[in-house]
């Protein structure tokens, strides 16, 4: 419960900034955030990572509306034991939804953190949180897993 809890938090989070970057700042339009590193740039994006498949949105909102069900189970059953594993499919999930939101309600996906000092896809709180979650999920399942889960395939690879 208390990771569901916590997906539903950063949902709501990027959710808020989502509509305050809306509300505040014409489409297109930026505002300062870190002096030198990053601004508030309002884009409304139909696409997925770096605008890729802008014109299939109804794919990715099918997709992501698959891996949400996906991720809710997979926390649901315990598909990870420990909480650091958890953590990792909340923060997945709660970036799966918070996109889905978007897509579903406005057909779009709106995008704010622009970097100043490399040029990079404008991103949001919801993509923070897939990939921040996935590399952390990863890195989970291939380096902590078997230790943090108390599995050992090497031994039952033997017997």
């Amino acid at each position: 419960m208390l990771y569901f809890i916590l997906a539903a938090a950063l949902v709501a989070l990027d959710q808020l900034v989502k509509y305050l970057v809306s509300a505040n700042i014409p489409l297109g339009g930026s505002v300062p955030f870190l002096p030198y590193i990053m601004d508030l740039t309002y884009v409304q994006n139909t696409g997925c990572a770096f605008s890729l498949l802008e014109e299939h949105t109804w794919l990715l909102t099918i997709i992501s509306a698959i891996m949400s069900v996906v991720l809710g189970v997979a926390l649901a059953k315990g598909f990870f034991k420990h909480p650091l594993g958890r953590v990792t499919i909340a923060l997945v999930l709660a970036g799966a939804v918070g996109n889905l939101i978007d897509r579903a309600l406005y057909g779009y996906v709106v995008d704010m953190f622009r970097t100043l000092f490399m040029e990079f896809a404008v991103f949001n709180v919801a993509d923070i949180c897939v990939v921040v979650g996935g590399i952390a999920a990863a890195a989970y399942y291939l380096f902590l897993y078997d230790k943090l889960e108390g599995n050992d395939h090497d031994t039952q690879a033997d017997g």
